[in-house]
């Protein structure tokens, strides 16, 4: 997903650099890669690929302005896809609003 400032609140910049130094600026691991340490703006060690870390929400609510640094992880490109995978695919399933359109995941 692209990201759009709206959707995030307005200290975004000063959360995603707090998160990022907890993480020592490396991936955080996803469940299907918990052991990935990928560094920022270095290649991926499996996939070669430039490295850019990227926050992600765990509940998949980047809306919820008072969200906590607990309830996100730094993740390279690969965990972040794919944790977030199934909802990616009901995106494109249902189109993105499908939440408000009262569609249920298929989680």
């Amino acid at each position: 997903m692209s990201f759009n400032p709206k959707e995030y609140p307005p200290n975004w910049k000063e959360i995603r650099v707090r998160v990022l130094a907890r993480a020592g600026n490396c991936c955080e691991g996803s469940p299907k890669f918990p052991n990935c340490r990928a560094e920022n703006h270095k290649p991926h060690p499996v996939t070669g690929s430039k490295v850019v870390l990227t926050i992600g929400h765990l509940n998949h609510d980047k809306e919820n302005h008072d969200v906590k640094d607990e309830e996100l992880k730094a993740w390279c490109q690969r965990c972040h896809l794919s944790y977030d995978g199934k909802v990616h695919a009901q995106n494109r399933k249902y189109g993105r609003n499908h939440k408000k359109n009262n569609f249920k995941l298929d989680l």
